[in-house]
């Protein structure tokens, strides 16, 4: 976007993202880039990470856009459905990568807070981007969860859980799916102007 008072919130998911996970880099690279940083990675609780982001959020009156990775996407979900309508009103967008299926059969005891995924539509323009082999997530299920929250969905091929381990470090790639977001973000302020 053009407008240099965005702030671009960077929101990692279950361990957050290490020195040279895409979000880090991103983070970097990004203008005005903040990081949600959660008290526990490990055994994370959803009011906390739901009421972090709230806190980050509202910390400035500057519009957002949300970056956010496998937990951090259901952790966004959680937090449109509660936050006030001042916070929710910052937020321009959402680009949301991997996000985990919490409900998964597989899926590690530690998330199982952040159960059930919500089903609601976001009150602001998202992304979903997962991939066809993503152990957190079919790709039916992200499609699902795309349709849910009214998001746009891009399915890569092979790309894992779009992290360190699939080996996306820098993602460039997924710089393009920030950027047709905002250019939907922009298309829709053009239209309420």
């Amino acid at each position: 976007m053009h407008n240099e008072s965005i702030r671009y919130l960077i929101v990692p998911g279950w361990q957050g993202s290490a020195d040279d996970h895409w979000q880090t880099h991103w983070q970097k690279s990004l203008p005005n880039s903040v990081r949600v940083e959660q008290a526990d990675w490990l055994k994370p609780r959803r009011e906390d990470w739901v009421g972090e982001l709230q806190r980050v959020i509202a910390a400035d009156s500057s519009p957002v856009i949300l970056i956010a990775h496998s937990l951090g996407c259901v952790t966004v979900a959680h937090w449109a459905q509660l936050a006030p309508l001042d916070t929710l009103r910052q937020v321009r967008g959402a680009l949301l990568v991997a996000p985990a299926d919490v409900e998964r059969a597989n899926c590690p005891p530690a998330l199982r807070n952040f159960a059930p995924v919500p089903e609601h539509l976001l009150p602001f323009p998202s992304q979903v981007v997962s991939s066809d082999n993503d152990s957190a997530v079919s790709a039916l299920r992200a499609m699902e969860m795309a349709r849910n929250w009214g998001a746009e969905i891009g399915i890569l091929s092979g790309a894992g859980h779009i992290n360190v381990k699939s080996g996306h470090q820098r993602w460039e790639q997924g710089f393009a799916y920030l950027y047709r977001l905002q250019g939907r973000i922009e298309q829709s302020a053009r239209r309420r102007a």
